[in-house]
């Protein structure tokens, strides 16, 4: 694959932009949330419209079920806040799980009442939505809670929360980056039928790259006292790096039975929301789960 340095030029500014957009998110626990909500509303919108090109009876849902599901996963989102989430006296986490408790007693009552015929199918497909898009972000939210503690003596609280999404969020970009590089001065061999443009050599590379570049970097700015220290990290970028190629490959084999080429336009070189985002979305839950497991 001959290396292109117009498109790379192209790809190369979309990634400061989105560099810019996402650091802004990084400000506080706050901004984080209204960033993935953003993101994640995005997301959905690009999921559906693909699955109204590969099955066009999801075309006929009724407008409660295509914007239900959308706002249930956000609400789920809210649920795996902590309590530093705070609205007046309230924490976000309570009030999200009396509206969660409210979708889960609405979405089906109201899906019976207007729906034209109850089609199990188109419903199994926005349950698979609900898994691949919120149940994804939501864990990522949740990752971003580890490492804040409350001080209950001067009843503060401090926030290393940041450290984990970030690495998880740059081992995408690393990896993405470098496969490219990687790929288009040495890649031979392809890597598979449902991304032609991606070789063997590129997917190597790029892994190797990010953990020796990102577990360095991981391990170098740990705090003491955080939960994750020392070899665990190599292993969670390690875990990040080939979840998030998974990612890449599952929502390029979407696109290729919807007949796109991009899931959207958000950002010139890199398509929509689902397509800079379609690695996290495997990402994160894999990392989650490692996560879980250590820390259980």
């Amino acid at each position: 694959m001959a290396f292109d340095a117009e498109s790379f030029k192209t790809r190369a500014l979309s990634a400061v932009v989105f560099v810019l957009v996402m650091t802004a998110g990084f400000i506080n626990h706050w901004t984080f949330l209204v960033l993935f909500s953003i993101i994640h509303f995005g997301c959905w919108i690009e999921y559906e419209k693909l699955l109204q090109k590969i099955y066009p009876a999801y075309k006929d849902i009724t407008r409660f079920h295509q914007y239900g599901v959308m706002i249930a996963g956000w609400v789920f989102m809210l649920w795996l806040t902590n309590p530093a989430f705070m609205i007046g006296s309230l924490r976000l986490q309570e009030i999200a799980f009396g509206m969660l408790i409210v979708f889960v007693v609405l979405l089906p009552v109201m899906e019976t009442l207007f729906s034209r015929h109850i089609d199990f199918k188109m419903i199994g497909l926005s349950s698979a939505g609900l898994i691949y898009i919120s149940f994804s972000l939501a864990v990522l939210v949740y990752l971003r809670t580890i490492g804040m503690d409350y001080d209950k003596l001067n009843h503060t609280w401090s926030d290393n929360g940041l450290l984990l999404p970030l690495i998880i969020i740059l081992c995408m970009w690393v990896n993405d980056t470098m496969a490219y590089i990687v790929g288009s001065f040495i890649g031979r061999t392809p890597f598979s039928k449902i991304s032609p443009k991606k070789t063997w050599e590129g997917t190597i590379g790029g892994v190797i790259l990010c953990v020796v570049v990102m577990g360095w970097l991981a391990v170098y700015f740990t705090p003491q006292g955080y939960p994750l220290q020392g070899c665990h990290w190599y292993i969670i970028v390690t875990i990040a790096a080939i979840a998030g190629t998974l990612g890449d490959l599952l929502e390029s084999k979407i696109k290729r039975i919807a007949g796109v080429k991009d899931s959207g336009t958000m950002m010139p070189g890199h398509g929509g929301f689902l397509d800079r985002f379609d690695s996290l979305l495997i990402a994160a839950p894999a990392v989650w789960l490692y996560v879980i497991i250590l820390t259980g």
